[in-house]
């Protein structure tokens, strides 16, 4: 065996402790890859992916709530996963039964008002009213998504008003102008129908077109008896029994008389009016104007030429507009992610969600957040409508100044639309509509 020397010795020791030094520096590396794959695995702790869904109807433009939503995942990594629905008694049985058995998504679209308050709020959805950003909504806005002191839901999109909406090159061809009364109106349709076009599209296999007319009509209520809606809540008054009131149903009625509607009501759904009305085919259709969103997505070119009036009285000095609030977004109270629908609806109504969704959608009317202006560049529609707000001009639909509204209301001016029924028994089925809500909400007086 050949003996180590004191210079094979340190050699031996030397390369030893170089190999020590780089097995430590090798741990200290390990070390910093795990600390930093801890700090990364804290942050996706976090800040964790989360799939919000949300149950909206099948007409509304969700332009601007995509483009929001694409902003909400990018900054909270809260992804929005939304589920489809019908609009209608179709969509609201889907709504109630979806509530009833626990299948609710985490946010939900709805009307605000009547319809939203006999969803039994209290139950199913989440108290937004200890939430900063409602110092911002309109106390009009808050009382139409409110069950006493607990605030519900936020505004999805601009408010709307409830009229006509016309093509104005079809009124600048025939040397139409705009009407102020009923009678105006009626004659106007005289000349439309003389010339080959149809004066009134009616849309009635989406039977919830078929109550604009009725609901148009309200302004003329509410200005002739601004106490309409007190009475009718507490069964002091009735539509059959209240002319001004019974008057929305005679109106809808005197344009199938007069054979002012469109061939096949019953087989021509909401899209195909749009078209009718965008291309000039049809020079009028009572709606909301929240339709002036899908019409400029689907038909921009003619969005221009779409015009509004309210619905006329019999008084031209008196001639205003029924305005209604915006659709609006809520909370499922028992959805595993509250926490995340809150952000979410937080994100949506703050200053930088609002310039984001205004990018991409122009208002259907007035907004519903203090401080919001109407744009310059908002539809000529909407325009329309400012003179109606500067002079004050405006009513509130009824359905956001009661807790009622009949369920089968659309099946009722359906029937009455066709000429099926008269006003009069359109009236009384409504009443008695209204009369079986009553008792189910279990109203004082009824």
């Amino acid at each position: 065996m050949k003996r180590l020397t004191k210079k094979h010795i340190l050699f031996t020791f030397m390369a030893l402790l170089l190999l020590l030094l780089a097995a430590c520096g090798g741990d200290d590396s390990n070390n910093e890859s795990s600390d930093a794959a801890g700090n990364e695995e804290g942050t996706e702790e976090e800040n964790p992916e989360t799939t919000l869904t949300f149950l909206i109807d099948n007409q509304t433009v969700t332009d601007g709530i995509d483009a929001v939503a694409a902003e909400i995942e990018e900054k909270y990594n809260i992804k929005t996963k939304f589920e489809m629905r019908p609009g209608g008694t179709e969509g609201d049985n889907i709504v109630k039964t979806r509530l009833a058995t626990g299948e609710m998504t985490d946010l939900m679209w709805y009307n605000s008002g009547s319809l939203f308050k006999a969803l039994n709020p209290q139950e199913y959805f989440l108290d937004l009213s200890g939430e900063a950003y409602m110092d911002r909504l309109t106390d009009e806005f808050k009382e139409a998504v409110s069950v006493g002191d607990a605030v519900y839901g936020i505004p999805g999109e601009a408010s709307s008003a409830g009229g006509w909406l016309y093509n104005k090159k079809v009124y600048e061809e025939l040397g139409l102008e705009v009407p102020k009364t009923w009678d105006e109106l009626m004659a106007n349709n005289e000349a439309i129908k003389e010339a080959g076009k149809v004066p009134v599209v009616a849309s009635y296999k989406d039977t919830w077109t078929s109550q604009l007319v009725l609901l148009a009509d309200y302004y003329n209520v509410y200005s002739n008896n601004p106490d309409f809606a007190n009475q009718f809540t507490n069964n002091e008054a009735k539509f059959a029994d209240t002319p001004i009131a019974l008057r929305g149903f005679e109106k809808l009625h005197e344009l199938q008389e007069a054979g002012y509607y469109n061939d096949e009501e019953s087989a021509t759904g909401y899209n195909d009016a749009l078209e009718m009305l965008a291309n000039g085919e049809a020079a009028h259709y009572p709606m909301l104007t929240f339709a002036l969103a899908a019409i400029a997505d689907t038909y921009p070119d003619a969005i221009e030429d779409i015009g509004f009036f309210g619905q006329p009285g019999d008084d031209p000095e008196d001639h205003g507009m029924t305005q209604w609030l915006p659709g609006s977004i809520y909370v499922n109270k028992d959805s595993e992610n509250v926490e995340a629908a809150k952000q979410w609806m937080e994100y949506f109504i703050s200053d930088e969600g609002l310039e984001t969704y205004m990018s991409v959608m122009k208002a259907n009317g007035p907004y519903v957040v203090e401080g919001v202006e109407l744009p310059d560049d908002a539809y000529p529609a909407v325009k329309d409508m400012t003179a109606y707000l500067e002079e004050g001009k405006v009513g509130p639909a009824l359905e956001f100044l009661t807790p009622l509204k009949g369920p089968n209301l659309e099946q009722i001016t359906v029937e009455t639309g066709l000429g099926l029924i008269t006003p009069e028994e359109a009236a009384e089925k409504y009443d008695r509509d209204v009369e079986r809500q009553a008792k189910q909400l279990d109203l004082e007086g009824w």
